[in-house]
């Protein structure tokens, strides 16, 4: 039987583009979207290939920790746990609230929490594991707004980095890359001339695509990297901050 990959955040960006590889190379991969229409609308592009979505609350203990167990048992294992869900944020500080504050954290930080450890109880029982979070070279400088993505991101790094340490004598391994600008949804909808300038100040010249990132997860997924842990893998085409 194939491989088995949970990635959050799946029906777009870089999430749909993970899938779609990780689906190609081999894995049975189960993604979760925010609602049943994005989870719908990435099945159809993700058509004949071996997929299935879901849209649970990725912050619901309970409910989280059953579809994983039913995962597991289905398909025999959970060898690849990828969170990607997130939100970012450009609010400047002074209009903040801790409303805002909170929602970015709890989708950032405690659903990553929240499904590691639903993922690291079976991985622990079944003797390995991959857990792969989505950081940003923001985690690294921070940004001049939005200061909760930034935050969450440090977050996110600190806890790949401790559970690196706690979950290795299991043979889990956990790892996290750190995407620059990639051409999302979001880049995509800028001026031509805006995409242009942001491009100079990459020494490759051009913003990252969202295949430059699914590749490095497939990398930290694979047995090539089995001696890797606790890295923060910079995709970002050294990005000049």
């Amino acid at each position: 039987m194939s491989k088995t990959a949970v990635i959050t955040g799946g029906t777009r960006g870089i999430g749909l583009e993970t899938v779609r590889l990780f689906a190609e190379n081999g894995y049975h991969v189960v993604f979760y979207g925010s609602r049943k229409e994005t989870v719908d609308k990435a099945l159809a592009q993700l058509d004949g290939l071996e997929v299935e979505g879901k849209w649970t609350d990725l912050t619901d203990e309970e409910a989280i920790r059953r579809d994983f167990r039913q995962i597991a048992e289905t398909r025999g294992s959970l060898d690849v746990l990828i969170n990607n869900a997130g939100i970012s944020d450009r609010q400047p500080f002074l209009d903040y609230d801790l409303e805002r504050f909170d929602r970015i954290m709890r989708l950032n930080v405690t659903a990553p929490y929240v499904c590691s450890q639903a993922a690291a109880v079976i991985m622990k029982d079944q003797g390995h594991g991959v857990i792969l979070n989505t950081s940003s070279m923001v985690g690294t400088y921070g940004q001049p707004a939005g200061v909760a993505y930034p935050v969450s991101k440090w977050a996110v790094n600190g806890m790949t980095k401790s559970l690196a340490r706690e979950l290795g004598p299991f043979n889990i391994r956990v790892n996290a890359v750190a995407p620059g600008v990639t051409a999302t949804d979001m880049v995509r909808a800028l001026p031509e001339e805006m995409v242009e300038r942001i491009s100079q100040g990459i020494p490759l010249r051009r913003v990252g695509e969202p295949s430059d990132i699914a590749h490095a997860f497939l990398f930290l997924a694979s047995d090539e990297a089995g001696y890797i842990t606790g890295a923060i893998l910079p995709v970002d085409g050294a990005t000049q901050v």
